[in-house]
């Protein structure tokens, strides 16, 4: 372990939530969680779309109806460049304990209704405010980056084995008709991270506008794909009522069906583009966390267990808070049981310059991320760029230029 208590290597990881000795019981009195009360403020996320109309009647300024990009693209990357790291790991001795702390968990359940709610008036306004279009997109814009935030409390949610949890992440993955992530995140991401089959994994040389239509086409299939196969091993047909995907679908039509009944027609086109913005979103964290990182294989041709090298990881505080430790995304791949809390910070997984607000702007402008990250994907494979997973488009062309950097 590290001086800042980061694991360095999976074995250490392994370690950390393992093994006891005769101290144990005393350290785990003696350790404290000092963010235990600051998860709270990850409410603030769901909380910002119902900042709009405040802050606009209270400003006069309509340019709070964007208060969404705001938060998240400015106050929040602002935050974590002065707060800086995190570097605080849960000790070992207390990590079941931490592990089986409801209030952890209420953490994230709160999440939802708070989302939901700010929806609610967000259709209020389209419907009823004195809003032009502009005004109304901004607002959309707004709500689909809180949407967006709570696909991630449904992915913490939805890697849980209580049937009420996972029922929730259903629930919360309704808001941005994306329930397919509820499948696909778990029985294929998880199993094919960093390699060129899973469509959630960047490659070297992709940028992120043409990852993200690549991700969400390929993973609606694999997700039915997925599902159809676990219903043929139970000789059911995809129609049965056990369909994980036709939940997820009929919890949206349920929602958004309701909405379009109680305020009308006039505030679809915003919940659609919410919508949107709220998967775009994700798929651009996507993007971040395992660009160009490749598993290797072993003498069977078979790619190797997904280990702290395969994602890319940030410990910025701020965003650590908002995203229930979603940058600590290397530990969570090597142990997807483990709840945001007990994640550990890892030395041996490649680091990014920033938080995930940041890398997301970042990303959004192709030709900076590329000087920005490309380098630091040449350095975490020692300058051998062919072990990197590479868009093979541009194998040919990259290996060339490499080569003559070399």
């Amino acid at each position: 372990m590290s001086v800042d208590g980061r694991i360095t290597s999976t074995e250490d990881s392994g370690v950390a939530f393992g093994g006891r000795d005769s101290k144990a019981s005393e350290r785990s009195v003696r350790w404290q969680d000092n963010k235990r009360y600051l998860w709270m403020l990850g409410l603030l996320a769901p909380a910002s779309a119902l900042l709009p109309s405040q802050l606009v009647y209270w400003t006069g300024m309509p340019l709070f109806w964007w208060s969404g990009v705001l938060v998240f693209f400015v106050i929040i990357p602002v935050i974590d460049l002065i707060a800086g790291e995190d570097g605080h790991n849960p000790d070992a001795s207390a990590s079941e304990k931490l592990q089986n702390d409801r209030y952890y968990r209420w953490c994230t359940y709160l999440f939802l209704p708070v989302q939901f709610v700010g929806l609610f008036v967000a259709c209020w306004m389209w419907a009823y405010g004195d809003l032009n279009v502009v005004d109304k997109i901004g607002l959309a814009v707004t709500v689909g980056l809180v949407a967006g935030t709570g696909i991630n409390a449904a992915h913490e949610l939805g890697h849980r084995i209580e049937q009420h949890e996972r029922w929730l992440a259903k629930i919360a993955l309704s808001q941005t008709l994306y329930g397919h992530f509820f499948v696909e995140h778990n029985r294929g991401h998880h199993v094919r991270v960093a390699t060129p089959d899973d469509p959630a994994s960047a490659r070297l040389g992709e940028s992120v506008w043409t990852f993200v239509p690549r991700s969400t086409v390929l993973g609606l299939a694999s997700a039915w794909k997925l599902e159809a196969q676990r219903l043929r091993r139970k000789g059911r047909s995809v129609a049965s009522p056990t369909n994980a995907l036709l939940h997820t679908w009929l919890l949206s039509v349920v929602l958004f069906g309701s909405l379009l009944i109680v305020f009308g027609w006039s505030i679809a086109p915003y919940l659609l583009l919410q919508a949107v913005v709220g998967f775009v979103l994700l798929e651009m964290v996507n993007y971040v966390e395992h660009y160009a990182l490749l598993r290797e294989t072993n003498d069977k041709g078979r790619y190797v267990r997904c280990s702290p090298r395969h994602s890319w990881n940030s410990d910025r505080i701020c965003t650590n808070i908002f995203l229930y430790h979603l940058q600590r995304h290397s530990d969570h791949h090597a142990n997807p049981g483990k709840r945001y809390q007990t994640l550990l910070s890892c030395d041996e997984a490649p680091q990014l310059p920033a938080g995930y607000a940041s890398m997301v702007i970042l990303a959004a402008i192709p030709p900076l991320w590329r000087r920005v990250m490309d380098p630091r994907v040449s350095a975490h494979y020692q300058g051998d760029i062919a072990r990197a997973n590479i868009l093979p488009r541009k194998r040919a062309r990259i290996l060339a230029r490499a080569g003559r950097n070399g």
